[in-house]
């Protein structure tokens, strides 16, 4: 009995050696996974799904039914991560990870965010963890074969969202205050800039001026950089403040004395940018 005990036993130990764990074995899925990525003024906005293929199939009323709860991909949920608080078509909507769900229909979509980030399929999904519903129209597109999350239209403080499969387009909008963000930061960095720092209120003002916002602010940034050290850059700076003050007479002779420092400072310098302001203000 026990010889016969053992000889069981390094059968079974040569087998489990000789034949590999299944779990070892990584074979590709049909639906891979995929990673749609996208920054909007400084807010990261990131959806992991799974991309299904036609493959020939009926998708919508078919493969993908209307009227019920879709994971919006294959495989596990589909999630969107915010990483700032977001509004989504007009509707707030804390920073965090999210289940991305949606209930397809022939003329309206539900598109979901909710708790459940972390399930296969919807079979786990619960409409009491919903943290917010909005109503899309789907639009006829051209034909995409693999499912595909886009960001079509992007700005800085805004994007469109776009799912496309088969011959269909489902998109929302998503907006983030950007603005607000970036000036509370700025405040705090140049607040906490060093003496001899001329760099960090001359970025504060520059982004008041592309944005042109909170031109108060910004003056008194530029003020700030010059006082440190007067630079092209810097003197360029003060320039389009006072030509979007309408002075465009002061703006075009602080931007050749902009160009006069630059060039005091390295011959080689680049005064193209300027010399063009100049030349768009003396039209």
């Amino acid at each position: 009995m026990r010889k016969t005990t053992l000889l069981a036993i390094m059968i079974a130990a040569t087998v489990a050696t000789a034949v590999p764990a299944l779990a070892d074995l990584d074979l590709p899925r049909p639906s891979p996974k995929a990673t749609a990525a996208q920054t909007v003024g400084v807010t990261d906005i990131t959806i992991a799904y799974c991309r299904p293929s036609v493959r020939g199939r009926v998708i919508w009323g078919g493969l993908v039914p209307y009227d019920q709860v879709w994971r919006t991909g294959a495989n596990e949920a589909t999630t969107i991560t915010f990483s700032d608080e977001v509004a989504i078509e007009g509707h707030e909507l804390p920073a965090g990870t999210y289940g991305l769900f949606t209930i397809p229909g022939k003329d309206e979509w539900t598109v979901i965010f909710n708790k459940g980030a972390k399930q296969w399929g919807a079979y786990d999904y619960k409409h009491a963890d919903d943290v917010l519903r909005v109503k899309v129209k789907p639009q006829p597109a051209a034909f995409t074969e693999v499912m595909t999350f886009g960001f079509p239209t992007v700005t800085i403080d805004s994007t469109t969202v776009a799912l496309t499969w088969d011959k269909l387009e489902v998109q929302f909008t998503l907006h983030v205050a950007t603005v607000p963000k970036v000036l509370a930061a700025a405040r705090k960095a140049v607040a906490d800039a060093k003496p001899d720092d001329w760099r960090t209120p001359y970025r504060a003002a520059v982004f008041c001026l592309d944005n042109e916002v909170s031109l108060n602010e910004a003056k008194g940034w530029i003020d700030k950089s010059v006082a440190v050290k007067e630079t092209m850059a810097n003197l360029t700076a003060r320039a389009r403040l006072l030509a979007l003050q309408g002075k465009k007479a002061d703006a075009i002779a602080m931007a050749k004395k902009a160009i006069e420092v630059g060039k005091a400072a390295d011959a080689k310098a680049d005064t193209s940018s300027v010399e063009k302001l100049i030349a768009d203000w003396q039209k």
